[in-house]
């Protein structure tokens, strides 16, 4: 992955979360890829898809807690109270993530239980247009 599309993704990352604190750099396991950062602690990954002719990121980032604390979690680690979790509609096992009215991504269950999740959101290169 460039450096241009690393500060990109950082600058679209830290305007959708309302986070300044976000970096993105260069992933360590793979090149291609990149490590998504909170200060100095790694909270997710981009991985980028370039599939037929058209390149976009995908970024995944774990998060260990139940259902019931979900928000909050998300809330308190962005330091951003717009964030809020909708219910899908006819889904059981996800919710989307929302910054305000700005839909974000997909939260899913990792296990039957709920006891852990992954976020999930999809960026195109278009979205990164204005960083």
């Amino acid at each position: 992955m460039e450096k241009s599309e690393l500060q990109k993704l950082q600058g679209f990352l830290r305007q959708s979360f309302g986070n300044q604190g976000i970096k993105v750099t260069q992933a360590r396991k793979n090149p291609d890829d990149a490590d998504v950062l909170l200060g100095e602690r790694q909270i997710g990954e981009i991985m980028v898809d370039d599939e037929d002719g058209d390149r976009s990121f995908a970024f995944a980032m774990k998060v260990p807690v139940e259902r019931p604390v979900l928000q909050d979690y998300l809330r308190r680690l962005f330091e951003n109270d717009r964030l809020k979790i909708i219910p899908r509609p006819k889904k059981n096992d996800s919710v989307e993530l929302n910054s305000g009215d700005d839909f974000l991504g997909v939260i899913s269950a990792d296990d039957a239980k709920g006891k852990s999740f992954t976020f999930q959101m999809a960026i195109l290169d278009i979205d990164l247009d204005d960083f």
